[in-house]
């Protein structure tokens, strides 16, 4: 997701009061349904959020924060209060122009660099061999980093054999615990399996209840690659805050529609990386672990789907 957000006028969701308050001793649910993409680690995280394995063995939270759009002092306190409240998984890229922002809300949380899952993305200006590699040191230096969990090619444009095959030797050389991509469609992942050496071990794609994916759900799940959200509540798009089958849902449940969509994600095996800049928002997404969708939920969920991108402006 390159561009920044354009204004819709969609009222971010109200915040829902719960008796339950996010803790380490979350109760975590089987998923149901769908399998999940990686092995789902039910060992619970101090900050209680479940992780999936990766295909290299990797563990990865289920569900992370992400930075798209935040600049400033602004990026700077909302990562150092995403992390304060529970948050480990941060997502931001070259693109965003905020990496140093976000390495300074790193440092300000005082959390242990071992204990985060930083993600950060190639832009395509960057590809090609030689330019990902300088790309790739210019992002860890700016976020004041000795490496990165996961390194993405944020477009499948350019040189991507070319940035591939660097990003591959930045793997085996332990300076990216992970690698994969972003925004690719089937063929493009088929095309890359053809001469990469090292798969792809996550793909972060627009997916959310009115563009379900389910055809890169299922290749994605063939190659045993990662599903990740990068816009789980569709920016707020098409009346997501809104909707009335979600409100009812999450009726049921004393949940709030962000609970529900996220909630919905998570039974799926999906990663997301909802974006806050306010606090009581970054802990409501938290809390989507003390409740699950049933069956029939799931089906209900699965009627919203539009089967078409709600970002017509980023294809």
């Amino acid at each position: 997701m390159e561009k920044k957000n354009q204004s819709n006028g969609i009222t971010r969701r109200r915040f829902v009061q719960t008796g339950s308050v996010f803790a380490a001793s979350t109760i975590f649910l089987h998923l149901s349904g769908n399998k999940v993409f990686g092995a789902l680690n039910s060992t619970q995280t101090e900050n209680s959020i479940p992780t999936v394995t990766l295909n290299n063995g990797i563990p990865m939270p289920i569900l992370g924060f992400g930075t798209h759009s935040l600049k400033g002092a602004t990026c700077e306190r909302c990562v150092s209060e995403a992390i304060s409240v529970g948050y480990r998984l941060l997502d931001t890229a070259t693109v965003y122009g905020n990496e140093e922002f976000v390495g300074a809300g790193i440092k300000q949380s005082g959390i242990k660099r071992e204990e985060l899952f930083i993600t950060s993305k190639l832009w395509v200006d960057d590809s090609g061999y030689e330019s990902a590699k300088e790309a790739f040191e210019t992002s860890i230096n700016k976020l004041g980093l000795e490496y990165l969990d996961l390194y993405l090619i944020h477009r499948p444009r350019g040189d991507v054999k070319g940035s591939w095959k660097a990003m591959e030797e930045l793997y085996e050389e332990g300076k990216i615990r992970a690698i994969g991509v972003s925004n690719f469609e089937p063929d493009q992942l088929d095309d890359l399996m053809t001469y990469a050496n090292i798969k792809p071990a996550v793909n972060q794609i627009e997916t959310h209840v009115f563009f379900q994916q389910h055809n890169s759900y299922e290749v994605l799940k063939k190659y045993e690659v990662q599903m990740e959200a990068w816009s789980p509540f569709a920016a707020g798009r098409n009346g997501i805050f809104n909707n009335q089958t979600l409100t009812d849902i999450g009726k049921k449940y004393n949940k709030s529609i962000a609970q529900v969509s996220l909630r919905w994600h998570y039974q799926r095996g999906i990663v997301a990386i909802p974006r806050s800049s306010q606090k009581a928002h970054m802990i409501e997404n938290l809390d989507i672990f003390d409740f699950e969708l049933s069956k029939s939920d799931m089906q209900t969920i699965a009627k919203l789907d539009l089967n078409i991108t709600q970002f017509p402006e980023w294809e």
